[in-house]
């Protein structure tokens, strides 16, 4: 097993639990048919038009990438999956990979491994054919100071163990010259954006952002496929049925749809009353969030923070409670709860993994808590 990955488990124990997570084929049955129903409603032009109507310029860019390591956020409930979010620049599926072989699943950590650099090969093929794929970049900013950053280094070597030179590096370190996005003198083919800059908007990404507008290098995940895909705006039409009606959707994919992803409505200073007095109802998140950063239960609301979000753009999403496991630790059993990730790459589920807690959301903080393995029985 990997070292920095043994090292980051007994320097962050918090992160990683010892427990599993076990579903039934049923239920994971339920989340792959959710997921390929709401990817067969994105690929519609009647959708991918409305939500680009709203989106940034950059997203508007057509983008032969498909978008890697896309993350399904689901609850499970009584009656099935709920997806309470899709991200399109999950962190963790590489680590989970790792996860599961020191769980005994070393056979299915190897096979994942491959499939990885499989759909990175994948997206450099689809925008640039038969030319060989050099050089990488895994980005974020300040990389060393990310939480996820001995992750960065995983790609890092993985890559290179198969014959893609890599590197980790913050976007301030680019330079575009001509049409080539250059990293200390050399050109770089591929980026493996774990920014949060979802549009390139910031200042510091601007070296990347030139070059990726005149087509000079592959960003993946790109913004186009957060407009599409993790935009929060999205879920409302999603968990409409009259706009996915107008939409033009099959009655049996709007059903799997409808079923799976709970009512999500805008949040309007003119529906204050009703939100306030229905807030135990709701989850009020802000439309391009991410990591539970703003996001707010409606029972822990205070009037202050409820007046910031009537006038934030928030969307307010139907409460669906998370599963609950008993995980022992320290000889003790202790009840936790349980987001469902589902790491997606071309409709299909790579990897399913669970984040486990206690408390409003996930956070990596909790004893005995962390990324687990989800086995499928």
């Amino acid at each position: 097993m990997n070292k920095i990955f043994e090292q980051m488990r007994a320097a962050q124990p918090q992160f990683f639990s010892a427990a599993d997570i076990a579903i039934s084929v049923a239920m994971a049955d339920e989340i792959s048919e959710l997921i390929a129903a709401i990817e067969s409603v994105i690929t519609l032009p009647a959708f991918q038009s409305r939500v680009l109507a709203q989106a940034p310029e950059i997203a508007r860019r057509p983008t032969a990438a498909l978008g890697v390591f896309y993350g399904y956020d689901f609850h499970l409930s009584d009656s099935g999956p709920r997806l309470i979010e899709i991200n399109t620049n999950a962190g963790g599926g590489l680590l989970n990979a790792y996860l599961l072989a020191a769980h005994g699943k070393e056979d299915e950590g190897a096979r994942l491994l491959n499939e990885f650099v499989a759909m990175f090969r994948e997206e450099w093929m689809l925008e640039r054919g038969d030319l060989p794929l050099t050089r990488i970049a895994i980005v974020d900013e300040n990389p060393a100071g990310q939480f996820l950053a001995p992750e960065f280094e995983l790609f890092r070597q993985l890559f290179a163990a198969n014959g893609i030179e890599a590197l980790v590096a913050d976007p301030g370190e680019f330079r575009a010259i001509g049409n080539q996005l250059m990293h200390a003198g050399k050109p770089v083919d591929m980026i493996y954006n774990r920014l949060t800059d979802f549009s390139l908007d910031a200042t510091v990404n601007a070296e990347i952002r030139a070059i990726f507008e005149v087509g000079g290098v592959v960003v993946t995940p790109h913004p186009r496929a957060h407009a599409l895909y993790a935009d929060k705006r999205n879920l409302m039409l999603l968990s409409d049925e009259a706009a996915l009606i107008e939409l033009g959707v099959p009655e049996a994919t709007r059903q799997i749809v409808l079923k799976g992803v709970p009512r999500t409505l805008a949040v309007h200073p003119e529906d204050a009353g009703h939100f306030w007095s229905e807030r135990k109802r709701w989850f009020f998140k802000p439309p391009a969030g991410f990591g539970s950063r703003a996001a707010y239960r409606g029972d822990k609301l205070t009037k202050r923070v409820f007046e910031e979000i009537l006038h934030g753009g928030y969307i307010a999403q139907e409460v669906v409670p998370p599963s609950e496991h008993s995980v022992v630790v320290d000889a003790q059993p202790q009840t936790m709860k349980a987001d469902i990730r589902a790491y997606v790459y071309q409709a299909r589920v790579q990897l399913l993994a669970a984040r486990l807690y206690q408390g409003q959301t996930t956070n990596f903080r909790t004893p005995g808590g962390g990324f687990a393995p989800v086995f499928v029985e």
